[in-house]
């Protein structure tokens, strides 16, 4: 059984999607069903992977190898190892809680949930494809669905036309759903194109050093690449990845895509598909190409103190409580690739750390956003106040969302961020600690801002009718909230297999735990 696990992981969900395609659009009970059951599999397995791995051995484990085009080195290579359990991990959790919290869909549940599946499919496919072709497809197959997601169930707002660009705007139209779809599928799919130059690269390269040229990551990692070739394609995969990632300046298709998006996909969107970006550049980048990961990480470093301080002060400077928590993410993944840069243990272990934190934050995030517009019908921050005496249980939750945020210790925020820190200030650039600790000071301004703007301050003039969670909308902010604390209070849980990763990594650059 411990042998296929992987392939569960991602044959649960599209055999949950294959399901609902024969489902009929009026059985909405079954079709929703279904997606939950096809998310139950995944959960089981990552358990049974996380007591299966064995952590003194380390690598990948688990392995699957299914022929696909061996004439062309083209195999489906499963595996994982401490950093891809991690995120396997954080996809099977965001992907069950996104399920709970789109049981309020009324339109088109069938492709709804068909899409979404699809996408799971995909981002699973990702962190165990040991094939680079075959993550590339996979990673397609992760992307697209959000554009269908978005467009169709997204939501638009009115964004005013002013200045000499009104017309520009108003003919695109910026803050539309279609808007938001549109610009995050041109952008990640230029972004795709980066890549598949780089693979295509490193599969003729391999053809000078095996007997045959091949996607096997492994076979790949073992070769001596030319360092000026390894430079090439290194920037190559971070432009590529690093889109997806929301590195500045190629971040701006994601507050719109956050915003545009439903509350599943914002959760998708956010928690688990930004973490692919940067899975990429540190698996490909780093992990594949370390002389030029050495070389370029100056670049990744300097670029993601600009997002840290950017992100954090163009989310405080929102009112609509969507775009606030889209830049927060803008200036957290910049605390991702940054600890990537330094190059240290703590550093690296922070990187994925946080990935999993954010991930589990910001779908909490989404998830009470999605709530309290259900129930206010608002999202500009200035027009609510004082719905914690209506809203007690979602002013908790969303209190311990913004402190994780905030990096609060006991909670999993503090412990990525704390060893982020450590690694920049023993790296070869203690000078981006300065940045980092801005970036949290300005988080901690304006994450606290609005838990008093939306739950304590001043009612508005104008009558909303309000309500707390009801029977199972308690599902996903108990689950997330609860891994959150569990996290930051008892983080070797993930820390452990993670340490494991990181040291391989370290390993190709001639260091090691």
């Amino acid at each position: 059984m411990s042998a296929h696990l992987l392939t569960i992981l991602l044959v649960s969900p599209f055999a949950g999607a294959a399901a609902i395609l024969f489902l009929p659009q009026a059985a909405r009970r079954a079709i929703r069903l279904t997606a939950l059951a096809s998310a139950l599999p995944p959960v089981a397995a990552t358990v049974a992977l996380f007591l299966g791995y064995d952590v003194a051995a380390g690598g990948f484990q688990f392995g699957e190898v299914w022929p696909v085009l061996p004439s062309i080195g083209i195999d489906l290579r499963l595996g994982v190892d401490g950093i891809g359990l991690a995120l396997v991990a954080l996809t099977a959790i965001i992907y069950l809680t996104a399920i709970t919290t789109s049981w309020t869909v009324k339109e088109r549940e069938k492709e709804y949930f068909l899409f979404l599946a699809l996408l799971v499919t995909g981002v699973f496919g990702v962190f165990v494809s040991l094939d680079l072709f075959l993550f590339f497809l996979f990673y397609e197959l992760a992307v697209l669905p959000m554009y269908v997601l978005i467009g169709i169930w997204g939501s638009s707002m009115e964004v005013p036309a002013q200045g000499p660009f009104s017309k520009a705007f108003r003919a695109v139209g910026v803050g539309t759903k279609e808007y938001g779809a549109m610009k995050l599928t041109l952008y990640l799919l230029a972004g795709s194109a980066f890549i598949l130059v780089g693979l295509f690269l490193l599969y003729v390269e391999s053809g000078k050093f095996l007997p045959q040229p091949t996607f096997d990551f492994q076979a790949l990692a073992g070769l001596d690449l030319d360092p000026a070739l390894q430079s090439g394609i290194f920037l190559l995969f971070y432009v590529g990845f690093g889109v997806l990632a929301g590195i500045w300046p190629f971040h701006t298709w994601s507050p719109d895509g956050h915003a545009a998006a439903p509350a599943a996909g914002s959760m998708m969107h956010a928690g688990v598909l930004m973490k692919l970006g940067a899975y990429g550049v540190l698996r490909l980048g780093f992990q594949l190409l370390p002389e030029a990961g050495q070389e370029w990480a100056w670049l990744v470093g300097l670029v993601a103190s600009i997002n840290i301080v950017y992100g954090a002060i163009a989310a405080g400077w929102q009112t609509d409580i969507k775009y606030l928590i889209a830049y927060s993410s803008v200036s957290h993944m910049g605390v991702v690739m940054l600890g990537m840069a330094t190059l240290t243990e703590p550093g690296l272990s922070g990187s994925v750390f946080q990935m999993v934190a954010h991930g589990l934050m910001t779908a909490l995030f989404f998830t009470l956003v999605n709530l309290v517009y259900h129930k206010a019908h608002e999202r500009n921050m200035t027009k609510m106040g004082g719905f914690a005496d209506a809203m007690p249980g979602m002013a908790a939750f969303f209190v311990i969302a913004g402190l994780s945020s905030l990096g609060l210790p006991g909670l999993a925020g503090f412990v990525a961020e704390f060893l982020v820190f450590l690694g920049t200030w023993t790296s070869d650039h203690p000078w981006w600690l300065l940045p980092a600790l801005a970036g949290a000071f300005i988080t901690a301004l304006y994450v606290l801002r609005a838990v008093r703007v939306i739950f304590y301050g001043p009612k508005p003039a104008h009558e909303i009718h309000l309500g707390d969670l009801e029977g199972s909308e308690w599902w996903t902010p108990v689950v997330l909230a609860t891994l959150l604390v569990v996290l930051g209070v008892w983080p070797r849980l993930m820390l452990d297999p993670i340490h494991v990763g990181v040291g391989e990594i370290l390993a190709r650059f001639g260091g090691g735990l």
